[in-house]
C-alpha cells in the first residue's frame, strides 16, 4: 500500500489534473522537486513518437520504507496528453522504442481517459528517464481533433508520499507534538517504534507513538510547543510537474511550405541570373 501511489490517484480521482492545473499527486507528495519532459516540436497524424520524462534525483540517498528500514527510491509519473493522443499499440512501436521501454509498464489512467497515462512505482535508479510511446490522432478519422498547438502536462514523483489519501500520515514525514509541555520520557516500543511521553501544561502524561524508521529530534526534559517537530524530516523524495506544447501538423501544409520555399528559391536564382545577364548586355553596349 505504501508504494502503490498511482493506484491511489486512479481510485480517488476521475481526472488527476485539478481545475487549478495542479496534478493530484501533489496532495500526498508534499516536497517539490524538478521534473522535465521532452517531446517533438511537431508530429504528423497517426504517427508514433516518444515523450521522454526525466525525474532527476540523487541515487545515493535512501528513503524510509513502510517497515522503517532504509531502501531505494521508486519513481512514478502521470502524463496528461491532449484528447485523441494515446498510448501507442504494441504492433506500432518500433524495436528501438521497445528496447527503451523494456520492463516499464505504462497504462491508461482509466477506460474513459485513454489520453492520460500512468506508470509506477518502478525502481528509480534504473528509470530516472521514462519513455512514453505515443500515437498521435488523425483528424481525417476523428473529427473532434484538429491541426492545432496542444498542451501536454506531466507530473512525476520520486520516493514515497507523506500523506495517504485517507489523510493519515505515512512514516515518511515529520511527526509533531499534539500538546505543549515537557518531554517526560522516550521509550522504545514494539516493531521499531518509539513512544514519546509528554507532560502537558495541564499536568497530564500524553503518549505519542513515533513510527519505525524515524529519528527522534527531542530529548528528555525538553520544553516543546504544540505542533513542534518530534522527529527529523526523513523525506528525500518529492513531486514536480511541468508542461510543454506539441503541434499536430498537417502533412499537406508541410508539402505546401516546401513547395513555396522551393519556388521562392528558384525565383531568386532566376532573378540573379537575369540581373547578371542584364549587366553583361550593358557592359557590351558601353564597350561598343
Amino acid at each position: 500500500m505504501a508504494i502503490a501511489y498511482p493506484v491511489f490517484a486512479q481510485q480517488a480521482y476521475d481526472n488527476p489534473r485539478e481545475a487549478t492545473g495542479r496534478i493530484v499527486c501533489a496532495n500526498c507528495h508534499l516536497a517539490q522537486k524538478p521534473t522535465e519532459i521532452e517531446v517533438p516540436q511537431a508530429v504528423l497524424p497517426d504517427t508514433v513518437f516518444e515523450a521522454v520524462v526525466n525525474i532527476p534525483y540523487d541515487t545515493s540517498v535512501k528513503q524510509v520504507t513502510a517497515s522503517g528500514a532504509p531502501g531505494p527510491l521508486n519513481v512514478g509519473a502521470v502524463l496528461v496528453l491532449p484528447e485523441g493522443f494515446k498510448l501507442a499499440p504494441k504492433e506500432r512501436i518500433s524495436n528501438e522504442i521497445k528496447e527503451k521501454t523494456k520492463g516499464v509498464f505504462i497504462q491508461p489512467y482509466s477506460k474513459t481517459r485513454p489520453n492520460i497515462l500512468v506508470v509506477g512505482p518502478i525502481l528509480g535508479d534504473k528509470n530516472r528517464e521514462i519513455v512514453f510511446p505515443i500515437l498521435s490522432p488523425d483528424p481525417a478519422q476523428d473529427k473532434s481533433v484538429h491541426y492545432l498547438n496542444y498542451p501536454i502536462y506531466v507530473g512525476a514523483n520520486r520516493g514515497r508520499g507523506q500523506v495517504y489519501p485517507s489523510g493519515e500520515k505515512s512514516n515518511n514525514t515529520v511527526f509533531t507534538s499534539t500538546v505543549a509541555g515537557k518531554i517526560e520520557s522516550i521509550e522504545a516500543a514494539d516493531k521499531g517504534k518509539t513512544n514519546v511521553i509528554v507532560k502537558s501544561v495541564a499536568g497530564e502524561s500524553v503518549s505519542q507513538m513515533i513510527p519505525a524508521g524515524l529519528k527522534v529530534s527531542v530529548k528528555v526534559d525538553d520544553v516543546i510547543k504544540v505542533d513542534q517537530a518530534l522527529t527529523f524530516d526523513p523525506n528525500v523524495g518529492g513531486f514536480g510537474q511541468t508542461e510543454t506544447e506539441i503541434i499536430l501538423q498537417n502533412a499537406n501544409r508541410v508539402k505546401g511550405m516546401i513547395a513555396f520555399f522551393f519556388t521562392v528559391t528558384i525565383a531568386q536564382i532566376l532573378l540573379v541570373l537575369k540581373k547578371k545577364q542584364f549587366e553583361k548586355v550593358q557592359a557590351a553596349e558601353m564597350n561598343f
